[in-house]
């Protein structure tokens, strides 16, 4: 590291706690999902008392891995516009600024950074715009996900109460209409998976090409939250 560079703050401890409980809660949904569409495993337990509750137990802990995205879903759109620390919404405005920026840093990819006219010591409009996607896709991940949920519970009851699976319904109904039914829906979830994975390849793929290229220290910003830049960049 050039001995004019400094840290500059690229994460918070609260974006951190964020991150790693989506990225651990996303790797428990989709093993545990996969086994819910097509049981791949079972108890390494050879007592029938005890493989019964297999299933039962990857649905809980698809269940709970699910409410922590649906939480963090909502602290992520809260902080989109109201963080103290940066506000994501506007670098996705599409005023001349964030359309260049866009273009700059998606050239820098494809060119293998030989062409860099951006500042790269604070976030970009295509990192950001790239995210957005990926919230949009938990989001309807969710959605469908307690779609499938409450189609479970055809008795409009629950532990918790009768109002439970009316907000589901109102929340979700919604998408039978939309994908033509529960298949439908159940494709569309499985699908999502797919696609949310195959985002999260190319986000690591990418996080360890900027460390690369630019040799500012990206992939330790979700460890200790900072990167480094030279003193007159930042």
């Amino acid at each position: 590291m050039s001995k004019s560079a400094v840290p500059v703050k690229r994460m918070t401890v609260a974006g951190r706690v964020i991150h790693w409980a989506n990225a651990i809660s996303i790797l428990a949904c989709v093993i545990t999902g996969l086994y819910i569409g097509h049981p791949y495993y079972q108890s390494f337990i050879a007592d029938p008392a005890v493989d019964k509750y297999v299933m039962a137990y990857n649905r809980l802990i698809h269940f709970i891995g699910a409410i922590i995205l649906d939480v963090t879903s909502i602290i992520i759109a809260y902080l989109y516009f109201f963080s103290r620390f940066e506000k994501p919404y506007k670098k996705l405005i599409p005023n001349k600024q964030n359309l260049s920026e866009f273009w700059e840093v998606f050239v820098n990819l494809m060119t293998f950074n030989r062409r860099k006219n951006f500042n790269s010591a604070h976030a970009d409009s295509f990192n950001t715009v790239y995210f957005t996607v990926f919230h949009i896709l938990l989001i309807l991940m969710l959605l469908t996900g307690l779609q499938l949920y409450v189609h479970g519970l055809a008795s409009g009851l629950s532990s918790v109460g009768g109002w439970w699976p009316l907000l589901l319904h109102v929340a979700t109904d919604w998408t039978l209409w939309v994908f033509g039914g529960n298949m439908g829906v159940r494709v569309v979830h499985h699908t999502l998976m797919w696609w949310i994975i195959a985002w999260t390849i190319f986000h690591i793929y990418y996080q360890i090409w900027r460390t690369i290229y630019w040799r500012e220290g990206d992939i330790a910003i979700v460890f200790g939250g900072e990167k480094f830049v030279k003193a007159d960049k930042a």
